[in-house]
């Protein structure tokens, strides 16, 4: 009776957060989601007497992959926006047909699962425990398509260092460089830090001068398109200025990514 609580309850949980990872456009919102759906799927494990796929679950999965996507999103940026150019000529027409593929292999799978005779735990795992029936069947029956994940794993780290790579155009600066550039500006002081001359300490809380006006340099830009978007403004008028001044300029694409978007559409 308790088996079957656990798995009304977390299979519901899973679902919801499978499609919460589809359907939300927040790629961090998402990885969370995944990681929800691979703890449901270790404690299913656990309850189903294998505690072996469960630590497997927990410490592969949920540890080093879900790592891996967060690693990538880290690498890429949770505020980088989607190019409308295709870099990659036919793209669409190969993830249309990989799409094909995948529903295919969902179909079947749930197939197998619905009208295929049950082996049973005892018959799966006759040959000396579930640890070495997972093997056997790992390296021997499934050892294509094990070796098929580990290629696509290797993929996606490639593909987060491709993603995080920016071509230099110009000689990286020294810190000579840095330092003489920084003296002959207008600020050679430097940034003032949030909360700084300020009632609150904390980040959402921008620096004052000392004349009481509010440091724009201060504003933290990603908490600053938050407050905009969803109208959280605070009632200070000068503070709310700052914010929205600040928001502003953080959503206007620099000149770097504008000379790289007409470069893209040059190609």
């Amino acid at each position: 009776m308790g088996e079957t609580i656990t798995f009304w309850v977390l299979a519901v949980v899973s679902v919801g957060a499978a499609l919460g990872m589809v359907f939300n456009r927040k790629a961090v919102y998402s990885a969370l989601m995944l990681g929800t759906v691979m703890l449901c799927l270790a404690v299913l494990y656990a309850v189903q007497d294998a505690p072996f796929l469960a630590a497997v679950q927990i410490i592969v999965y949920t540890g080093a992959i879900m790592m891996l996507f967060l690693f990538t999103l880290m690498l890429v940026g949770v505020d980088s926006s989607d190019s409308f150019v295709e870099t990659l000529k036919g793209q669409r027409f190969w993830a249309i047909i990989a799409a094909v593929g995948f529903s295919v292999l969902i179909i079947l799978a749930v197939g197998n699962a619905i009208f295929a005779p049950e082996a049973g735990l005892a018959a799966a795992t006759q040959q000396g425990g579930y640890i070495r029936s997972i093997a056997l069947q790992l390296f021997t029956k499934y050892v294509f398509p094990f070796e098929i994940t580990s290629a696509l794993l290797i993929t996606a780290a490639l593909g987060a260092m491709v993603l995080a790579h920016r071509e230099r155009v110009t000689q990286k600066a020294t810190q000579k460089d840095l330092s003489r550039a920084r003296f002959q500006g207008d600020r050679p002081s430097p940034l003032p830090g949030p909360g700084t001359y300020a009632r609150n300490n904390a980040i959402d809380m921008p620096a004052l001068l000392p004349d009481g006006s509010v440091a724009e340099s201060s504003v933290n830009r990603y908490i600053a398109r938050y407050d905009v978007e969803h109208d959280r403004l605070p009632d200070n008028p000068k503070l709310a200025e700052a914010i929205k001044h600040t928001a502003e300029e953080g959503t206007a694409p620099t000149e770097a990514e504008q000379d790289a978007e007409s470069n893209e559409v040059t190609k």
